[in-house]
């Protein structure tokens, strides 16, 4: 019987041919499907010892005869078993479109509706949002579901795109681990799947697709060691790993990754040193190490890396000077060493970096004087060096400044630098009064002065020249005196900090003209930031919220503050202060404040924060205290308030130390001393509730009293004998009293 050619031909499309084996594993390809040249690291060619020219026309013949070969065997087998029953034909398009459907089943929410143009009737899946095909074959090349809010796992079938090149699904919410057929994809070059819920370890598998050039898995769930076999990506440009949860030493292997252009590898675990084979990343700009554990000292061969833009380095525990050979990075636009045990003398030889933006050597251990070759630095835009050992004074500060983080004295050429938008100097022991040179900064959003020495009174032109300003902080001073009115010109202001003064007077009640905090300008932003060449900077600022010293600087543009606690100031609380419906945290406490408290206090209710506390108010609770739907904290003790505490969720979850010192009764208090306004109603009710003065009786009253009185007088003075009896009958009645 005649062999069946048709069922040959079906058994042969599902017969995986040792071209195609060689294909997947020991070829790379261009983006025109043609091998370009063999990976001469594979095992099989090492051990062959194939010469390389010789590489292509080699497996070309294998291919050859191993399809003869099968072609040869799958006749025979036709011939001698009879019928074979035909199985569905699966080409790539076919293999590509279910591979999509698969990827769609396995997401539980599509809360954008990317994927609605995805199902089953829709055969040109090339159609589909998100989806990419080669023109000549029409496979599945790029795949783009970023920004998407998809939630879900990732099937393993997307192992089953074998064209595809680009897989973006950043920003979504994918969990569970990354699935290990991505190895299968050796013509993948891009992989970003930063910013999602992934979990477990990198995959080994990953490490097969060598064509890789950028793997961003940054901001996930990832644990473990990065693999040695990383080393292996040679082609990789970008490897972005920030932010998961891995352990161990950066693997030397790294090393090998020639052409890595970024390298972020910050917020993590990674402890042990900077591999010394740092320097032979000839093409690296962009080094982040940031936010570890890493140790030692920072490697000179750093040096090496001459396109370096940007070293960041901050947060680790590392040891030692700045290596000199840094000078030779001549192309370091941000230089950020803060927080890393770093000591000695700023070298001179920092002025030599001409094209830095940003230098950022804070909270370290660094002795001397700050050298004056910063002068040279004509591009510096951003400079912090508080928290130091540094002595003497910034002699010069280049004009393009936009930041200012200083240890040390206020510097006298502050107002040569118009653009500056970012003072911070707090935490020190400077002195003496506020500078004039500060007129000048026109631009200033935030003025962070506190925790010095500083006195006399705050100036009036602080609420005059600086209108931009957001953020005043002049907390743990010595600044005494009335708060002038002029602070009610900053009308930007959301963060109000005068605490621990001697500040005396009444509170101003032009505060009301805060015009952000009291909702009639809304602000839109969660950061509190500026644009400097197309860079948005993001400022942060150390603030005492609810009782708490924080750094607020990812949610610092939602920070509404008033604190003037720990002053002087008397009179009552104003009114006005009431209309700051956007206020968040209020603390008026350790003041000399009379009256009550305003009845509209529940007018504010955004108030998550609210100290009253160790003044001289009276009078009772207001009711609308209980309409504070977001208070968190609560304090009123040591006052002279009396009555009952309103009924309210919020006021009957808080302590009774938050009511102590005063004569207040009910809950949360369970022991007090009852104390209730005389209750008059029953009264009213007894007498028809008329308690009306009754005029007629008091004037009846009077004009009869003056009646007698004129008659008697009349009569005794016209009378004679009336006169000298009246009189001796005095003389007796005083004789009798004298007895």
């Amino acid at each position: 019987m005649a062999p069946d050619s048709s069922n040959v031909t079906q058994l042969w499309m599902h017969v995986p041919t040792t071209s195609n084996f060689l294909e997947q594993n020991y070829w790379s390809w261009n983006d025109a499907d043609s091998v370009v040249q063999a990976d001469l690291n594979k095992p099989w060619f090492l051990c062959c010892g194939v010469p390389y020219e010789d590489v292509n026309k080699i497996g070309k013949k294998i291919g050859v005869m191993c399809r003869s070969f099968l072609f040869a065997i799958l006749t025979h087998l036709a011939a001698s078993s009879g019928p074979i029953h035909k199985a569905p034909a699966l080409n790539g398009t076919n293999v590509d479109r279910l591979a999509l459907l698969a990827i769609k089943s396995m997401i539980k929410g599509d809360p954008q509706g990317l994927l609605t143009s995805w199902n089953h009737s829709s055969t040109d899946f090339c159609q589909w949002q998100g989806v990419t095909c080669s023109p000549r074959h029409q496979r599945v090349t790029h795949l783009n579901l970023s920004d998407g809010g998809l939630i879900g796992t990732l099937s393993p079938s997307i192992g089953n795109l074998s064209f595809i090149r680009v897989i973006q699904l950043f920003n979504n919410s994918f969990s569970s681990e990354t699935p290990p057929e991505i190895g299968r994809l050796f013509r993948l070059r891009q992989l970003r799947l930063a910013s999602n819920s992934f979990t477990g370890n990198i995959p080994a598998t990953i490490m097969n697709c060598s064509n890789l050039q950028f793997l961003k898995l940054g901001g996930n769930n990832l644990v473990g060691k990065i693999p040695n076999e990383i080393g292996r990506l040679f082609r990789l440009q970008t490897l972005d790993l920030r932010n998961n949860s891995f352990t161990g030493n950066i693997p030397f292997t790294i090393t090998n990754c020639s052409n890595l252009q970024l390298l972020e590898l910050s917020l993590n675990n990674l402890v042990g040193k900077i591999p010394d084979g740092i320097g032979s990343l000839s093409m690296l700009s962009f080094l982040y190490l940031n936010d570890n554990i890493l140790q030692g000292g920072i490697p000179p061969e750093i040096g090496h890396l001459f396109r370096l833009q940007e070293l960041i380095l901050y947060n680790n525990s590392f040891t030692g000077n700045i290596p000199a050979t840094i000078t030779n990075c001549s192309n370091l636009q941000v230089l950020d060493l803060g927080n890393i045990n770093l000591v000695g003398k700023i070298p001179d030889w920092i002025g030599s970096l001409s094209m830095l933006s940003f230098l950022y050597l804070n909270d370290n251990s660094f002795t001397g004087i700050v050298p004056a070759t910063i002068t040279n630095l004509s591009n510096l835009q951003f400079l912090c060096l508080e928290f130091n050992n540094l002595v003497g004074n910034v002699l010069s500060i280049p004009p393009t400044v936009h930041w200012l983080d200083l240890a040390g004295e206020i510097p006298r050429t502050l107002g040569s630098i118009p653009l500056l938008q970012f003072l911070a100097i707090s935490r020190n022991k400077i002195s003496g009064g506020l500078p004039s040179s500060l007129l000048n900064l026109s631009y200033l959003k935030v003025l962070d002065l506190g925790r010095n020495n500083l006195a006399g009174i705050i100036p009036p032109w602080l609420g005059i020249k600086l209108t931009m300003l957001k953020i005043l902080n002049l907390r743990s001073n010595n600044f005494y005196g009335n708060t002038p009115d002029q602070l009610c010109y900053l009308s930007q202001v959301q963060v109000l900090d005068l605490a621990h003064n001697n500040l005396s007077g009444n509170i101003p009640r032009c505060f009301n003209n805060f015009s952000v905090l009291s909702g009639i300008e809304t602000n839109l932003d969660v950061h509190v930031s500026f644009y400097v060449d197309d860079f948005l900077v993001t400022i942060y600022d150390l603030l005492v919220m609810k009782g708490q010293e924080a750094t607020y600087g990812s949610f610092l543009g939602l920070v509404m503050l008033l604190d003037l606690s720990s002053n002087k100031f008397s009179g009552q609380i104003p009114s006005e202060l009431t209309t700051l419906h956007k206020l968040k945290s209020l603390n008026l406490s350790r003041n000399q404040l009379t009256g009550e408290i305003p009845n509209k206090i529940g007018d504010m209710k955004s108030l998550e924060s609210l100290d009253l506390s160790v003044n001289n108010l009276s009078g009772e609770l207001p009711m609308s205290l209980s309409e504070l739907n977001f208070l968190g904290t609560l304090n009123v003790s040591y006052n002279h308030l009396i009555g009952r505490v309103p009924t309210g969720t919020q006021i009957q979850s808080f302590s009774e130390s938050s009511f102590f010192g005063n004569k207040l009764c009910g809950a949360p208090l369970t022991n007090c001393v009852h104390v209730d306004k005389p209750d008059t109603t029953s009264d009213q009710k007894k007498d028809g509730g008329s308690h009306k003065v009754d005029w007629g009786l008091i004037i009846s009253i009077v004009l009869g009293f003056i009646t007698g009185f004129w008659v008697i007088v009349v009569s005794l003075m016209l009378n004679r004998s009336w006169r000298i009896t009246y009189f001796r009958l005095l003389r007796k009645l005083i004789k009798v009293k004298g007895l």
